[in-house]
């Protein structure tokens, strides 16, 4: 029961993505409709369940564990958790505990998160117009946020900022967001959007702007340099030779990334997808809560890793949503 996670496609899992709920205190256009449903309480696993989950990933061979929602923390109690991922930290058996975050609980977290053995995170922030920004989550607020981000970086915590591109919203915002992260050493990701869950009156094919036309216009303003760094992501980089800085790119519709996937994700209510853009999973919930020892749980973990599929489908190139799936970003896990 020791063998490491082999995938069928002879891909080792080693990078673990845990929701912890499927609430947010924002409700973003791309991710989710305004009136959401969450799901009852009683449906997510516990603190300790989660506890007990990762820490069976983490015997198997994860070497990465990161913690996403929702928004990751507005879960009571969540910095118990974390700090009880940190004794995998500590023995050697986890090499990074991270999370991603919309950055508005920051303030209020980040010396603890450092203290529990955090050391980068992602923050998820599309715009710096304050009254843009209030549009695109509906009920955020930016100063909120930044304030975050400077408590995050006073804490010691290493700041990447996650931007989601999206066509006649923040393209104009390009070279404003670049320098932005520039001057405040911080690394900056694009994402396309993804095809995920019902968002009500919203325009998915509107919302897309390929990340190749994106990379284009950074590339009239000076040089960039394609580098080999892999993060245990989906993320290519690029340096951008006139500052340093370092910009990655994340293209899930215009470049396939699924032949170096080391990943899956685990449900707030402990479904495992082995692919962000397919709808099919396996349940751990019920061995997890079937037996106190962890033989069932390992043997249903490895039974849904021998179904991870070899890619995702999403396709926008016929100006419709092929490829989409049900579930919200949310449900899932950023």
């Amino acid at each position: 029961m020791n063998a490491p996670l082999i995938d069928p496609f002879a891909r080792a899992i080693s990078y673990l993505r845990v929701s912890v709920t499927d609430r947010c205190d924002f409700r973003c256009v791309y991710c989710m409709s305004e009136n959401m449903t969450f799901l009852p309480k009683k449906d997510l696993l516990t603190l300790e369940e989660l506890d007990r989950l990762c820490s069976a990933f983490v015997r198997l061979g994860v070497k990465k564990l990161r913690i996403t929602g929702g928004e990751p923390l507005v879960r009571r109690d969540i910095l118990t958790f974390f700090r009880a991922m940190g004794r995998h930290l500590d023995s050697g058996a986890l090499d990074e505990l991270t999370l991603t975050t919309n950055g508005s609980q920051l303030e209020k977290y980040a010396t603890d998160l450092y203290a529990a053995g955090v050391r980068r995170i992602n923050v998820s922030l599309d715009t710096l117009d304050e009254a843009k920004f209030a549009r695109i989550t509906r009920w955020g607020k930016l100063p909120q946020v930044l304030r975050g981000i400077d408590a995050a970086q006073a804490a010691g915590l290493r700041v990447k900022i996650n931007t989601v591109a999206l066509q006649g919203f923040n393209e104009d915002e390009l070279f404003t967001l670049t320098d932005w992260c520039a001057s405040r050493d911080m690394d900056l990701t694009f994402i396309e959007v993804m095809p995920m869950g019902d968002i009500g009156n919203e325009d998915r094919i509107g919302q897309y702007w390929s990340l190749k036309d994106l990379r284009a216009r950074l590339a009239q303003r000076g040089t960039l340099t394609d580098l080999p760094d892999r993060t245990g992501g989906p993320a290519r980089y690029v340096r951008v030779d006139a500052t340093g800085q370092k910009i990655g790119f994340i293209t899930p519709l215009s470049h396939n990334f699924c032949e170096s996937c080391n990943r899956v994700r685990i449900t707030c209510t402990g479904e495992i997808y082995t692919c962000l853009g397919q709808e099919g999973h396996s349940d751990l919930r019920a061995p997890l809560r079937g037996s106190e020892a962890d033989h069932d749980l390992e043997t249903a973990i490895r039974a849904a890793i021998a179904l991870k599929p070899k890619g995702h489908d999403f396709d926008y190139s016929r100006q419709k949503v092929d490829g989409q799936v049900s579930r919200h970003m949310s449900h899932t896990g950023g």
